[in-house]
């Protein structure tokens, strides 16, 4: 059996940034502890490796794990603690209900249902699109997974169907339109709800240490006014700056109904899974009236697939993208809650926050928000960049005098809708992007565009809706 492949040269960026950092703490701050100090250099060496990923970001994570203890930054009963977190397995437990969706054939279906209702037109169809992502989004955690899993495989064949394709130069005719509707749809439900993308839990754990509780509740209500004002606007301005040739699609509701003859009935799978996300969805919803933690919500969620028969205990094992995140991301919470338990943090926030003296908290707050946003344009994993950038930010945001649960969550919501950028921002641009309907000149002009757009409309009114419903 020969050995895995590995890229070694792709060690070397972290390697040589954190030893630097490392062997720098002579000249480290003197309110900075040795022990912090280290963390910090391991932190950003474990950061840059999930950037380069010499191995895949779990095996950069155990290796940045391993480090960690084996220097003595971190006794070993402390740093494994970061796998008993929460949030963490809230996020984990949903990636076995969105494999339900998948498995079930639910998702396709209510995907055509969709098309077979709304389908008449292209703008309609993009919507109809649109709102399918945000029906499943609640309960799928990979952003990735909804758009790549389940619904661009049904906007190729729609595009096909339309004779539209990258292979013959017909992208236009409506392949292109709908590509990228669904890509920024992705992002706005993602931004939406707590469970929408993996890095919502991330955020939601890191604010907890500096005191900050968000809910699923509180974060879905808060998103609720600029995540519907997206949802309504953003399809339409794409339909205006980059039109289809095809505007009509009476085929649309032909070819969704043969896709669902073909389907046949639903299965007793289906409504089994259709029950549960209900349930599931409810007790998110309510979980804080009746006292049910989102995270035993989940459980129970998966507790009621297995016992009905939609998800055998295989599917659970082999859903590799769940451990897989179960992984780096109680890693990564470990590390980032470390360096705020070991002084790091307050220190930097401090550092920066002194730098913005006088700035009246507003605009110290735009400020910290675009800086969050356009360094997205040096990060390939959304994740990634709210595992070193987000707990750093909203502490330089609480010292500059913002609002704890509004900076909290403003950065929670951007770290969804900073992937208007880049065609790598995040897990579902390079599959949209990568089946060529979309130029790489046209897929960063258009999200420059539309970056200005949710800047606006989720600071502006997502602020004043948020202080109108009492967050802050």
């Amino acid at each position: 059996m020969s050995l895995e492949k590995i890229n070694y040269k792709k060690f070397i960026a972290p390697l040589f940034v954190g030893l630097i950092i490392w062997l720098a703490s002579p000249i480290k701050p003197v309110s900075v502890s040795m022990a912090a100090w280290h963390m910090f250099a391991i932190f950003v060496a474990t950061i840059i490796g999930c950037i380069t990923q010499p191995l895949p970001i779990g095996g950069v994570a155990i290796i940045g794990f391993t480090i960690t203890v084996l220097t003595g930054v971190v006794p070993i009963d402390t740093a494994i603690t970061g796998f008993g977190n929460g949030s963490i397995w809230l996020i984990v437990m949903a990636f076995f209900i969105s494999r339900g969706f998948i498995k079930t054939g639910l998702g396709r279906r209510i995907a055509l249902q969709f098309v077979k209702m709304f389908g008449k037109k292209t703008l309609g169809l993009a919507y109809s699109l649109i709102g399918v992502d945000l029906i499943l989004a609640p309960a799928t955690p990979s952003n990735t997974a909804r758009a790549g899993g389940i619904m661009y495989p049904i906007i190729n064949s729609l595009a096909s169907s339309f004779g539209s394709s990258p292979k013959d130069g017909t992208e236009r005719k409506i392949g292109s339109f709908l590509v990228f509707a669904e890509f920024q749809g992705n992002i706005i439900t993602a931004a939406m709800f707590l469970t929408a993308m993996a890095g919502n839990p991330l955020a939601q754990s890191l604010a907890k240490p500096l005191g900050i509780h968000i809910t699923w509740m509180g974060w879905f209500l808060s998103a609720l006014v600029p995540g519907l004002i997206s949802l309504i606007l953003v399809p339409f301005i794409i339909y205006k700056l980059y039109p289809p040739e095809i505007k009509e699609t009476p085929n649309a509701k032909q070819w969704s109904e043969d896709q669902l003859k073909e389907m046949g009935p639903m299965a007793k799978s289906e409504k089994a899974m259709s029950a549960v996300f209900v349930i599931a969805l409810l007790l998110w919803i309510c979980g804080g009236i009746i006292g049910v933690d989102a995270t035993v919500t989940a459980f129970i969620a998966l507790t009621l697939l297995l016992l009905l028969g939609v998800l055998s205990w295989s599917d659970v094992t082999h859903e590799t993208g769940a451990w897989n995140t179960l992984t780096w991301f109680s890693v990564l919470v470990m590390m980032a809650t470390q360096l705020n338990t070991l002084g790091f943090i307050p220190w930097l926030s401090k550092l920066i926050a002194s730098s913005m003296n006088g700035l009246n908290w507003v605009i110290a707050l735009i400020i910290i928000i675009l800086a969050y946003f356009y360094s997205h344009y040096l990060f390939a994993s959304a994740t990634a960049h709210v595992s070193a950038m987000y707990g750093a930010l909203l502490a330089v945001a609480i010292s500059a005098g913002v609002p704890g649960m509004l900076a909290a969550l403003m950065l929670g919501f951007f770290g969804n809708l900073f992937a208007s950028t880049t065609h790598y921002a995040n897990g579902p641009a390079p599959i949209l992007y990568g089946a060529g309907y979309v130029s790489q000149s046209k897929w960063w002009s258009l999200n420059a565009i539309l970056g200005v757009f949710y800047l606006v409309v989720w600071i502006g009114i997502g602020s004043v809706w948020m202080k109108f419903i009492g967050m802050w």
